[in-house]
């Protein structure tokens, strides 16, 4: 029983940690027999330690060894944190610098042959160079991490790779646990899932097949476990999460296999293979517990809904069950009573010692730890559970249904749960009526598309190719001890409206240097580009250290959502109006779309996601409105995220986009023809929603397209016709490198090749935010350059 809470300092040369742990009745040994497990825990620190550590090594102001010792310490605290909470099955090698997926690159020695790597472990310089690029090669392509907000590198593969064993790191990060006393269960990601996250490499076939080189890889991870068998390892852990996806008869025969191959080399380990996101179809259930050599299946239980109809229908004997009933993807309390339900009927079928309670996924994509939160309320705060919390929710579960529950720890979850579901300031009936009221339109613009941008550019008489960046510009240091110290009311408001219309001048001053077409007033007041909107709108609720990663050493801070949506005054019109002031050209008024602020914040769970879209898609048409009575002709309604919340299963997309594209069309139904309405997208899989993105009815597109080596213009190829404006971006802006000129004028000449000159806009993939402006400068120089270069070519071909 849990009898106290505290907190476990953890000091080191260059950093302290304050993690929680737990004090419990009972001896050590009993808490070590607790059937519970962790997929997998964040890897940033509770206070962002590693993303510090970081961006002080890449910028050369620390070395090697110094974020070493950071991420030693980040992980000897995680796993002592664990152990204390009493969590059985503990994960070791879910700790990375970058991706894990870029790890599990490293440690096939699949690097790509840019980056001149000549053998041996691979290093820091080569690791980052895949992950961020360097002055001479780009990075590699990075996507969403199925429909999370993560991020991971995407390995290039082909038959000419000499797969080898490169890096070494699940067997020494074992070890490093088990010389602090934690017997952990190393993590892989499974062969598999690897091969079909992967893409096949520049030059190579699209036809290629992938799974073809399965029997190249299989002899690496046969080392891996022989090594991790000879550390002492006793249980290991492979993520194959591609399990859940509406995989093929050929697909889901590698997986029999791979497992089939590698069964000898596992004899003597208890074997995980855990699942995650989704339910499996009745073929990869069936698939999965006929796999040779597998102890254990971790199921999704929270997302996994329908799973446990197929366990109860079949579940092999002798096998444990990883029951997932804790969310991993949510900052929700569990609803203990709930779950322990679900697990009682579980144990009818996978018997008492074969269950262990665990987490539905990895804890990476939630808040690391309640207790850092100053800001939020007793009310709110009961009704949370960031990671740490997670972690005492499972072993509370596994203690509950050993027979130990304690009562206390129930009976006050109990009472969070009843007060969530009567507290007054969770429901709005006015908002409630407006959101329920859309469901009888479409709410399409009046006029169509072609129209309206002949109105457009009788008004703006922009140039043929014209230019534009995304809406962020560098946020320098000076200007977040600004934003902060206002926020810390240590500097007056007229003090921050002075510093921030500064800010302004200088980026509007230094767009109309680089003579582009279209400006941006790059957004200085903003923190994020969801926190900002939502610390703004009722409804919403924010931490101080609630930082989720979102890749390499990019956190995101996402507001929870607890409550209906509404917009009490405005919210940008003040900041586009000033920088509307500062220019004779046009000024973007830059909102984040309704798709975009649900898909990248913490969504209640007690209503359906899309009745939360409405709300927030009738606040941003008000902002909207006020933008275009504010004199501003050109508004960007950002969905960076709508193809990231896209369901994994393919019977369940339609109604996802209907909802999710009717949501983007309510913000501008109201607008006038002669007001432009851009949107923005970035890093993921658009062609396959190509038809969506049409159905939008944006008057202009701008999508990420150069990191992605340019599959984005594969569609138009085939035949999609495109009328409104689009913008592909023209260079990667999360890698520090510079393009030339010359690369730029190339990537858009491979543009016009299928798509009309007239609807062609120059723009970066993304926003600015996270480059310095002696990058930002020279780039954007290259890039009206390369669009005045073009023009030129135009003109005289006529």
């Amino acid at each position: 029983m849990i009898r106290s809470f505290k907190s476990f300092h953890f000091f080191s040369s260059s950093t302290e940690f304050l993690l929680p742990i737990f004090s419990f009745s009972g001896s050590i040994s009993v808490r070590y027999e607790m059937a519970s497990h962790v997929v997998g825990y964040p890897r940033m620190g509770p206070k962002r330690e590693l993303k510090f550590a970081l961006e002080s090594f890449w910028d050369k102001k620390s070395s090697a060894e110094d974020l070493q010792k950071v991420a030693a310490d980040l992980r000897s605290a995680i796993w002592k944190q664990m152990a204390a909470a009493g969590i059985k099955y503990i994960p070791s090698n879910t700790f990375s610098y970058y991706d894990q997926v870029l790890d599990a690159t490293s440690m096939l020695g699949a690097v790509p042959p840019r980056y001149s790597w000549n053998g041996g472990e691979i290093g820091f310089d080569t690791y980052f160079s895949m992950a961020r690029g360097n002055a001479s090669v780009p990075a590699m392509e990075m996507t969403k991490w199925f429909d999370t907000n993560y991020h991971f590198i995407v390995p290039e593969l082909g038959p000419d790779v000499n797969f080898s064993y490169a890096s070494h790191k699940a067997v020494d990060e074992y070890k490093e646990a088990k010389a602090l006393g934690v017997d952990t269960v190393p993590v892989l990601v499974g062969p598999v899932s690897y091969l079909l996250l992967s893409k096949p490499a520049k030059g190579v076939e699209k036809s290629f097949s992938l799974l073809s080189l399965l029997p190249k890889i299989l002899p690496i991870y046969k080392e891996v476990i022989s090594e991790l068998k000879a550390a002492g390892a006793s249980w290991i852990q492979f993520d194959e999460p591609t399990l859940i996806l509406d995989l093929d008869s050929h697909q889901l025969q590698a997986f029999t296999a791979a497992y089939a191959d590698l069964e000898s080399t596992l004899s003597g380990l208890n074997v995980l293979i855990e699942t995650y996101f989704a339910d499996l179809t009745a073929e990869a259930y069936k698939t999965l517990v006929g796999l040779k050599g597998v102890t254990a299946y971790g199921l999704d239980l929270v997302r996994g809904t329908q799973t446990i109809d197929l366990v109860k229908s079949n579940f092999p004997k002798g096998k444990y069950l990883f029951a997932g009933v804790v969310d991993g993807r949510n900052i929700w309390a569990n609803d203990l009573a709930s779950s322990l339900s679900t697990l009682q009927q579980l144990e009818a079928v996978v018997g008492k010692d074969k269950l262990v309670v665990s987490t539905s996924c990895s804890l990476l994509h939630t808040a690391v730890d309640l207790v850092n939160e100053t800001k939020l309320d007793d009310e709110i705060k009961s009704w949370l559970a960031f990671a740490a919390q997670k972690v005492i929710e499972v072993n509370a579960l596994a203690k509950a249904s050993a027979g130990q529950k304690d009562e206390a720890f129930f009976v006050a979850n109990a009472a969070a749960q009843a007060s969530r579901k009567s507290s007054p300031r969770v429901t709005n009936e006015a908002v409630q009526k407006a959101a329920a009221a859309l469901k009888g339109s479409d709410h399409r613009r009046v006029t169509n598309v072609s129209a309206r941008l002949d109105a457009q550019q009788k008004k703006l008489n922009l140039p043929v190719l014209p230019t534009t960046t995304i809406g962020s510009f560098p946020q320098t240091l000076e200007l977040r001890r600004v934003r902060r110290e206002f926020k810390a009311n240590k500097i007056s408001e007229d003090e921050y409206v002075k510093a921030i219309k500064e800010e302004i001048k200088k980026v509007v001053d230094l767009q109309e240097e680089l003579d582009i077409d279209v400006l941006v007033h790059g957004e200085p007041e903003r923190n994020d580009m969801v926190e900002y909107f939502g610390e703004q709108l009722s409804g919403f609720a924010f931490t101080v250290n609630g930082w989720v990663q979102s890749y390499g050493s990019r956190c995101v801070k996402p507001p929870i959502i607890y409550g209906d949506v509404s917009r009490p005054k405005p919210m940008t019109v003040f900041w586009s109006s000033t920088a509307q002031s500062m220019t004779q050209r046009p000024m973007k008024g830059m909102l984040t779309g309704p798709v975009t602020i649900l898909n990248w914040s913490f969504v209640r769970n007690d209503q359906p996601r899309f009745e939360t879209c409405y709300q927030i898609a009738l606040a941003i048409k008000d902002e909207v409105e006020d933008l275009e009575k504010a004199g501003i002709n050109v508004i960007q309604i950002d969905e960076a995220a709508l193809r990231e919340g896209l369901p994994l299963r393919k019977s369940e997309h339609a109604f996802y986009l209907k909802w999710a594209v009717h949501s983007f069309r309510i913000t501008n139904c109201g607008v006038q023809d002669t007001t432009q309405i851009h949107t923005h997208m970035c890093y993921s899989n658009f062609n396959d929603i190509i038809h969506s993105i049409i159905d939008m009815d944006a008057d202009v597109i701008t999508i990420e397209n150069s990191r992605s080596d340019e599959k984005l213009l594969s569609v138009f190829r085939e035949g999609v016709k495109y009328g409104a404006g689009i913008g592909p971006g023209v260079y990667d802006i999360h890698s520090p490198r510079i393009p030339s000129t010359e690369e730029i004028a190339d990537r858009i000449n491979k543009m016009l090749a299928v798509l009309e000159t007239n609807i062609l806009w120059v723009n970066p993939d993304c926003g600015l935010k996270t480059r310095k402006y002696a990058e930002v400068k020279p780039a954007l120089n290259n890039m009206v350059a390369a669009a005045k270069l073009l023009r030129t070519q135009l003109a005289s071909a006529k």
